[in-house]
């Protein structure tokens, strides 16, 4: 514990003290800066909550919460806090004691004692996924603890995820771990200082409670430390929180817990609209019908926008259910996410999603099918023929507009808006695609670029390009094919043989990509380093070329062009990030706080606050050099990782990395 005090010292203040304001209630066992919290839990006053006092799995009908205990964890201790996501409960730095305020930090956001005021309960919800019906899921492992009156009176929803088991926790325990939690953690900070709008995450909090993972599902299952997330949002009801009410699925046979209960959609529906659009509540107040069909219509436009933001910062979701499908807009529930790295729009960042279903270029039309699932759980109260209507008129157009207005800025078009900008945003992927480009490098570097620069700096600034694009080396890692060969061919006589039963059990698309990949591999062993280096300056001088006539019409249309270009470099230094949540990067933090060591994350999560400012001090990601660290460096790869910046392209031993 002495070490995590240090570290917190270290990195500057950790711990909250209570915002000045109206008299609050105190948590249990007296006093403390978390007696700040003000709880007025509306969602549970407003939507039925099970009366049953069974705390095991269970069928939840009739009800959309049901009433939990969090399980208590042996020795909780603080891994990290944000301080900006604290603060929108009336949370700031403490003047008292630090070391008291930490352990007063694990003691409530582990669970082992609820605040005065919360409510715990676990939320019912059912989802596709995957692309099938699965029935009643619900909080398996968070629990709404209540919801909290913000400094100006804005209402926050908080949870503990990883709390221990509810009547939805199927045949599970109800805990998260270490590595999980401080990815959902570090992540959903990350998200929202991008400007992408996410849940929050206030605090992460292990212990010394372990439990048993499979994490490949490979047969080698580890024991691995209980931990606990703090979660804030305005609400994390769902697009699946509406479909408890589904009848018996035709495919799957599973149907909701509430089947035939329309009076509880409608509760639902009134909470909802009432409660996060109030000005749609208001402006029809006297038509249901229109009212629900100006909520379908901007809850269509909201994710529209998120999927949009998501794709140009190269943030793949990883497991896009219907379940996991905020009803605000909000990117939720952090599993097997990813940015991607090496730009391929095929890319998938979860390893247990083998047909590639969430994969980042398919991130746009899977959120619109589960729109459709939506209007379908939304039937009668909003007609299946107005909400299908309002999707096709809405969604794509919304997603468009938005992506390529932010694609403009990410290029620093500040001027004109030209039909001819879409096609240089899909020519400049497609660069990327074809030499293998840093997403998010190559959009930092493309601000240095100046229309009027000289044959020797442009020589330079190519350097500078493919130096963020795959060497030889990294290519063979990717392209290096995964099947046996034995399989391989098996599967390739069953496509000749019974093409039907192939596509049944899902395989060809795994076997037209192996085959990719193997003659992909066999042209990279006659590559060499200098022919792939004049390859990619080539394809990039083609591109830069167009860039510079798209700018130079810039310039023709305004008078002052330094005043221009000013506003053009800090347009594009706002909406390119110079740090994200890589893989790797994550990876080093994990395996720190494995071994006792939080200093990293927290690290981490103070660079992740400026993702678009040079960071001073943080050029070097901190490495075990401690012998205690040295087995889990070398259980992901025998490379060395020390001296790797945090914004350089990933190193070999990231692809190693599996997410699921």
């Amino acid at each position: 514990m002495a070490s995590v005090l240090r570290s917190a010292r270290r990195f500057g203040p950790r711990l909250l003290r209570a915002a000045s304001g109206p008299a609050m209630q105190r948590p249990e066992g007296g006093g403390g800066w978390l007696g700040a919290l003000r709880f007025d839990n509306l969602a549970l006053r407003s939507l039925p909550v099970d009366a049953s006092e069974e705390s095991g799995p269970r069928a939840v009908p009739g009800a959309c919460f049901a009433r939990v205990r969090p399980s208590p964890l042996q020795n909780p201790r603080l891994v990290a806090m944000s301080l900006p996501a604290l603060a929108l409960l009336g949370l700031e730095a403490p003047a008292a004691d630090p070391e008291e305020a930490e352990a007063e930090a694990a003691l409530f956001f582990s669970g082992n004692r609820v605040p005065a005021g919360a409510e715990p309960a676990a939320h019912c919800y059912c989802g596709h996924q995957f692309g099938s019906f699965a029935g009643q899921l619900g909080d398996g492992a968070a629990m709404y603890l209540g919801e909290v009156l913000g400094p100006r009176g804005e209402r926050w929803e908080i949870q503990l995820k990883g709390a221990g088991i509810t009547p939805f926790s199927r045949q599970a325990d109800g805990r998260k771990v270490l590595r999980s939690s401080i990815r959902e953690f570090l992540c959903s900070e990350a998200m929202f200082h991008l400007g992408i709008p996410t849940t929050r995450a206030g605090a992460c909090v292990t212990s010394d409670s372990r439990v048993l993972r499979d994490i490949f599902y490979d047969g080698n299952p580890k024991h691995e430390r209980c931990t606990v997330v703090l979660r804030i949002a305005s609400t994390f009801i769902r697009f699946g929180s509406f479909e408890i009410f589904k009848p018996p699925d035709e495919y799957t046979g599973r149907k909701g817990p509430s089947v035939n209960r329309n009076d509880i959609r409608i509760q639902m529906l009134d909470y909802v609209i009432s409660t996060f659009y109030p000005e749609i509540q208001e402006a029809h107040s006297d038509n249901t019908v229109q009212r629900n069909a100006a909520f379908f219509k901007e809850v269509t436009r909201r994710t529209a926008r998120l999927v949009a933001e998501w794709q140009c910062v190269g943030f793949c979701h990883g497991v896009l259910n219907t379940d996991n499908m905020s009803i605000v807009g909000l990117t939720i529930d952090y599993g097997p996410f990813g940015f991607m790295d090496r730009y391929d729009p095929e890319h998938v960042c979860n390893g247990s999603d083998n047909t590639g279903r969430y994969a980042y270029n398919k991130q746009p039309e899977i959120c619109k099918w589960n729109l459709g699932k939506l209007a379908e759980a939304l039937v009668p109260e909003l007609p299946l023929e107005i909400s299908q209507l309002i999707l096709e008129e809405e969604y794509d157009a919304e997603f468009e507009k938005h992506y390529l207005q932010k694609m403009r800025k990410k290029l620093g078009l500040i001027q004109l808006e030209l039909e001819e900008d879409s096609k240089l945003v899909s020519e400049l992927l497609e660069t990327m695609h074809l030499t293998a480009g840093d997403f998010t490098n190559i959009f930092y570097l493309l601000s240095s670029f100046s229309v009027d620069i000289d044959p020797s700096k442009l020589e330079d600034f190519l350097e500078e390009l493919t130096s963020q694009c795959a060497s030889v080396e990294e290519l063979k890692v990717v392209f290096k094919p995964r099947m046996d060969p034995r399989q391989l061919s098996m599967m390739l006589m069953l496509a000749q043989s019974n093409p039907q039963l192939l596509a049944l059990i899902g395989t060809k698309a795994n076997i037209n990509k192996e085959l990719e990949r193997i003659e992909q591999f066999s042209k990279l062993q006659q590559l060499t380093a200098d022919d792939l280096l004049s390859r990619n300056k080539r394809h990039w001088k083609e591109w830069l070329e167009k860039y510079r006539v798209r700018l130079q019409k810039e310039i023709e249309s305004v008078g002052n062009a330094d005043a221009w270009n000013t506003e053009h470099v800090k347009v594009m230094n706002s909406n390119n990030p110079k740090y994200i949540l890589r893989n790797y990067i994550a990876q080093n933090a994990i395996e720190a706080a494995e071994n006792g060591d939080f200093s990293e994350v927290r690290k981490v999560l103070k660079l992740l606050e400026h993702p678009f400012q040079e960071a001073e001090g943080f050029q070097e990601v901190k490495e075990d050099a401690e012998e205690e660290g040295a087995a889990a460096a070398a259980a992901c790869s025998q490379e060395s990782r020390s001296k790797q910046s945090y914004c350089s392209k990933p190193p070999l031993w990231a692809s190693e990395l599996c997410v699921t």
